[in-house]
């Protein structure tokens, strides 16, 4: 079993940017296919990123491609979501995950070990 930390969420005004952190404890990171999942005011939760375990891949939803960035630092065990040019949509909080696939993983189902959510709220 792993334990997933979220850390990084706040308010920040639209433009601005957010750096996101998760860091999993009792296992390493490279154990993980890992993602970013959030869920906004009256909304589903929706994908946001994923990256690989050996983070040579990742993948992105439409709605962030270009603005969010996912990166993994294994020396730290830490897992990254660089989120810049923020709107009001991205108003949400967000969840780091972690899945068992070798591949890359998009689908909620696909991860079974959830953190507590972090929230982050972009005023307009």
């Amino acid at each position: 079993q792993v334990h997933l930390v979220e850390s990084g969420g706040g308010l920040v005004q639209a433009g601005g940017s957010l750096k996101l952190s998760c860091a999993p404890s009792r296992r390493p990171l490279s154990s993980y296919c890992m993602g970013w999942f959030r869920q906004g005011p009256g909304k589903e939760r929706e994908f946001v990123a994923a990256i690989s375990r050996s983070g040579s891949r990742t993948s992105y939803a439409g709605s962030v491609k270009g603005r969010f960035t996912i990166s993994r630092d294994d020396a730290k065990n830490t897992l990254y979501l660089q989120m810049n040019s923020l709107n009001s949509e991205d108003t949400a909080v967000y969840y780091c995950a972690a899945s068992s696939d070798y591949g890359l993983a998009v689908a909620i189902s696909s991860y079974a070990y959830w953190g507590q959510g972090t929230q982050v709220t972009v005023s307009s």
